[in-house]
């Protein structure tokens, strides 16, 4: 999976609230339908991106059987760009969509398939 997919897919779960990692990891294969499960690994290098960028932050710990949990919480910065990202996952959706309907190339002038403008 790619970074590109999976800081979204995460700021998705936190806009939800705070959670901690594993929390985080079944959101996105909750949101996904299963069909994503990030590599742990994966996630928690994410994870430190969107702390550093400034999209997340550290919410408050807790103890768990033994185990410290952070969770983490989206900052208004944070919602924005999962705003942004949302209008353009949905415009590339819609475009995906209408051109595998269409039975002849769609160009890319069409204003339909802008990713520029509003569709």
């Amino acid at each position: 999976m790619s970074n590109e997919f999976l800081r979204p897919a995460l700021l998705a779960a936190l806009a939800a609230g705070p959670q901690h990692g594993y929390g985080l990891l079944r959101d996105v294969e909750s949101l996904t339908a299963g069909q994503v499960s990030p590599p742990v690994g994966s996630l928690y290098r994410v994870i430190d991106a969107l702390v550093r960028d400034g999209l997340i932050v550290d919410d408050h710990q807790e103890v768990v059987d033994g185990r410290q949990r952070r969770y983490y919480r989206l900052t208004e910065t944070g919602r924005s760009e999962l705003a942004t990202a949302g209008d353009t996952m949905h415009r590339v959706a819609t475009a995906a969509r209408k051109r595998l309907r269409s039975p002849t190339p769609v160009p890319v002038t069409d204003p339909g398939l802008s990713f520029g403008g509003q569709s």
